[in-house]
């Protein structure tokens, strides 16, 4: 069984960093397209980033700022978060999919197979 577990959320003051880890079990981190997705409190939840061995992606919101990285020896994956603004807030999900990188991009959250319970980052202003 596939499980994912999100760590290292918390509170930060605008402008800081932070750093949100990945770790999967139950499969390898390999065959797996990973992502990152955050659902502010009363919003609908939004794909950040994608990573393969086919290439990144980032949304519009958080490229130059975020940077997805994995290490399959450890099986997990990481979200490194600079100049963190108020509107970052949000509960961050790490996710993974099945599906290539390309198939990951088109379908979004509706293409995930797995998903992490989330945790939550709070950036104060």
């Amino acid at each position: 069984q596939v499980q994912l577990v999100e760590s290292g959320g918390g509170l930060v003051q605008a402008g800081g960093s932070l750093g949100l880890s990945c770790a999967v079990s139950g499969g390898a981190l390999g065959s797996f397209t990973m992502a990152w997705f955050r659902q502010p409190s009363g919003k609908e939840r939004e794909l950040l980033a994608v990573i393969s061995g086919l290439g990144t992606y980032y949304s519009d919101s958080v490229k130059g700022r975020f940077t997805i990285s994995r290490d399959n020896a450890k099986n997990t994956v990481y979200l490194r978060m600079n100049s963190l603004k108020p509107e970052d807030t949000a509960v961050y999900y790490c996710a993974a999919s099945r599906r290539n990188y390309y198939n990951t991009l088109r379908e979004g959250s509706a293409g995930m197979d797995y998903w992490g319970k989330g945790t939550l980052v709070t950036v104060s202003s």
